[in-house]
């Protein structure tokens, strides 16, 4: 891998078709492509890098959707229709206040209208990894979230070209194939919601620089070997969102920042940024979390705020000034069509997942 002027970033893993129902009765549901590695990908493409999605999209509705929304921040696609295709994964995320008046979401995986389950994840195959090994030469990032062997075997081509592999776990796959991605990683982050933590992260012989695990409202704590051996567990108090409205793809954004920082140059950019230049990444991608949290969706202000005004936001909020957070309208664009792939083709009470507010609420209930 060389230096270049835009870091390339390929991921494979978790892109979907987000469905959002928010907190406003009268707003539409709106439709924006998802997923983990969807929306680490595009926040990367949003900040100025090249992003590639690895993944099976076969031109149904759903992945239809997904791909223009990815374009229209610059997302490279050029991967995205790896045979064998299949359905893009569909997610339902609601809105609602607990009873602390707070937002909180939850995700619903079950057609609102047949009840049958939405298409789901669908690791790429073989014809994967010999359809994008050559492009990988030039790759700063390969990004995981879902385990496959076709994705470990990208992983490992892109790890010998100097890539620096982030692994973001969201459970514990099989033994096998989760050790040989710690192996593989340079970067391993996961949450403590989901994991307690992970075991021989930093074992010998392993490849991982980097060990992350965000605290939700705690922060984050982190370890690492940029020095001469492997450091104390050190902990980020977390930045406070100066607006809450919706904590989800936080996490997602605090990777995207941490990539954005240190991993431009790949491996060896990684190795040079040290525990200074670490901390300030983390930061960096702690102020974009706290950002994000001020819209519904996982990408919401995306939609909402210009990048110039973004970069001052987010300037702000690392400076420590709240205040400066402007109000920022999230736009809905004009209504898209998704239909179920579980609904009998020629029902006459089919209708669009993205429509029916309420059929929505009572599914995601």
């Amino acid at each position: 891998m060389t230096a270049v002027e835009r870091p390339k970033a390929f991921g494979a893993g978790l892109i979907a078709l987000d469905l959002v129902i928010g907190l406003d009765p009268q707003a539409p549901v709106r439709s924006w492509a998802g997923g983990t590695c969807g929306n680490v990908l595009s926040a990367l493409a949003y900040l100025g890098w090249d992003s590639y999605p690895i993944a099976r999209m076969n031109g149904d509705p759903a992945s239809v959707r997904v791909r223009d929304d990815m374009a229209r921040w610059g997302v490279r696609l050029d991967y995205a229709n790896c045979g064998p295709t299949a359905h893009t994964p569909i997610i339902i995320q609601e809105i609602r206040r607990g009873r602390d008046g707070r937002p909180k979401h939850r995700f619903s995986w079950s057609c609102p209208q047949c009840g049958q389950w939405l298409p789901g994840f669908k690791a790429v195959t073989i014809e994967a990894v010999e359809k994008v090994t050559p492009a990988l030469n030039d790759a700063s990032v390969f990004f995981l979230d879902r385990l496959s062997r076709a994705t470990l075997m990208l992983a490992a081509q892109a790890a010998e070209r100097g890539a620096v592999v982030v692994f973001e776990p969201s459970s514990k796959a099989t033994d096998k194939l989760f050790a040989e991605a710690i192996g593989i990683a340079h970067i391993v982050k996961y949450a403590d919601q989901r994991l307690a933590g992970v075991q021989g992260v930093m074992k010998d012989g392993t490849a991982t620089l980097v060990e992350v695990q965000t605290l939700g409202e705690q922060g984050l704590k982190y370890r690492h070997r940029l020095g001469r051996s492997v450091s104390n567990w050190l902990h980020l108090s977390a930045i406070a969102a100066p607006r809450l409205a919706d904590t989800c793809g936080s996490g997602d954004w605090c990777t995207a920042g941490l990539i954005a920082k240190v991993a431009g140059r790949g491996q060896a950019g990684l190795r040079q940024s040290g525990a200074q230049g670490l901390r300030a990444a983390l930061r960096y991608g702690q102020a974009l979390a706290a950002w994000n949290c001020g819209f519904e969706g996982a990408r919401g202000g995306m939609y909402a705020v210009r990048r110039k005004a973004f970069d001052q936001q987010v300037t702000a909020l690392l400076a420590g000034e709240l205040d400066n957070f402007t109000e920022g309208a999230v736009e809905f664009g004009p209504e898209s069509i998704i239909a179920c792939p579980a609904c009998p083709p020629k029902s006459a009470n089919r209708r669009p997942l993205a429509r029916g507010r309420a059929r929505l609420k009572r599914a995601a209930a």
